[in-house]
């Protein structure tokens, strides 16, 4: 037994030039990964602990990285450094930056625990919780990004099921857009995937959020960023056991009961409406500007006005406390969704901008 420990020995000795290298490569992988997270915390979110948490995991990283890892670096002969992958060379929005190099640190440091234990186990122990740490990084950072990306929205379109519906809602997108539902009720399960899979892509292509009415099969199936609940939906606390925190769910509501019983089970937004009659909701009658200006002084989260919202009566919503809107036919059955996605955003801009002043 004494003699085999001492071949193995003898063996890792034999190897410990290739597992420094492997050690030293993962290590500055993981830092690099880690700063580039860090950079988007800081200056993109601004939020100082989720900064800190990153910061600090670089620095113990470094702790790590002594000078006999990096001694051992040989980059001229390295076979990998000339190799890379055609999705390496783009980035279609910040949320596939972070979950690239997110993705990046997980691997690292799973390598950087294996080989570590042939170097030195108080170091794989600690990589270990580290890569546990950045499980949790990932759910938060995900998580605030969404919900900053709602905070930020004004204009939600809601899909309706015309033949051009992908270039409708790019050319909307084009013109500033970065909040989609789609919501088609009827059609065969495997088209509908299919047509929400594609706009789940394009969205996150131009950075906007992607939501699923109804559905969170399909929302988990097309990596949408959330779900949109009618009142005869699930209950919000199905839907989140289901989606995870991390993922934004909303809930219609049509009266102040439904609107305070929607923020009690934890909504992220909420729809108000039908402000007009609509034949998207043909069995509900409009609930009127009232109900707008109830959720105006009353709404504890992100609220749209919607139901028959268009060019022609905005103005109107907005007069009575109105600052997001959600609209279906007024870009879908647009001869220039460009346009009207346009306008629609310039008038609630102004509005925001004029609410700015005035708390000032």
């Amino acid at each position: 037994m004494e003699n085999n420990n001492h071949n193995h020995n003898n063996l890792i000795k034999i190897q410990e030039p290739a597992i420094y290298r492997i050690l030293d490569a993962n290590l500055d992988r993981a830092r690099e990964g880690l700063r580039i997270i860090e950079e988007w915390c800081r200056f993109g979110l601004n939020d100082r602990q989720l900064s800190f948490e990153c910061k600090k995991m670089r620095q113990e990283l470094g702790s790590w990285h002594h000078s006999e890892l990096k001694m051992a670096r040989d980059t001229p002969n390295d076979p990998g450094t000339d190799l890379s992958h055609p999705e390496e060379e783009k980035r279609d929005s910040i949320e596939q930056l972070l979950r690239v190099n997110i993705s990046r640190v997980e691997e690292a440091l799973r390598v950087l625990e294996e080989y570590g234990k042939l170097y030195n186990l108080d170091m794989a122990k600690a990589v270990k919780q580290m890569r546990y740490n950045v499980y949790t990084l990932e759910s938060s950072l995900l998580g605030f990004t969404r919900h900053k990306k709602l905070d930020e929205a004004l204009l939600y379109l809601v899909t309706s099921p015309v033949d051009n519906i992908i270039e409708v809602v790019e050319t909307a997108l084009q013109a500033g857009l970065n909040l989609v539902q789609y919501r088609h009720k009827k059609g065969n399960d495997w088209l509908n995937l299919s047509q929400a899979d594609k706009l789940s892509q394009l969205c996150h292509a131009y950075g906007a959020l992607f939501i699923v009415n109804d559905r969170v099969d399909f929302a988990q199936a097309v990596n949408a960023d959330g779900v949109h609940l009618g009142q005869q939906d699930m209950p919000i606390s199905v839907a989140r056991e289901l989606l995870g925190w991390q993922k934004l769910i909303g809930r219609s509501t049509t009266n102040p009961e439904e609107m305070k019983k929607a923020i009690e089970e934890g909504a992220d937004y909420i729809g108000v409406g039908p402000v007009y009659e609509t034949p998207t909701k043909a069995d509900k009658p409009a609930a009127g500007l009232d109900y707008v200006r109830y959720a105006a002084k009353n709404a504890e989260i992100p609220w749209f006005a919607i139901g028959g919202i268009d060019t022609n009566n905005l103005i109107e919503v907005l007069k009575a406390g109105g600052e997001r809107v959600a609209v279906v036919r007024a870009i879908m059955e647009s001869d220039k969704p460009d346009r009207v996605t346009q306008y629609l955003i310039s008038q609630l801009v102004r509005k925001q901008n004029y609410r700015r002043l005035e708390v000032k």
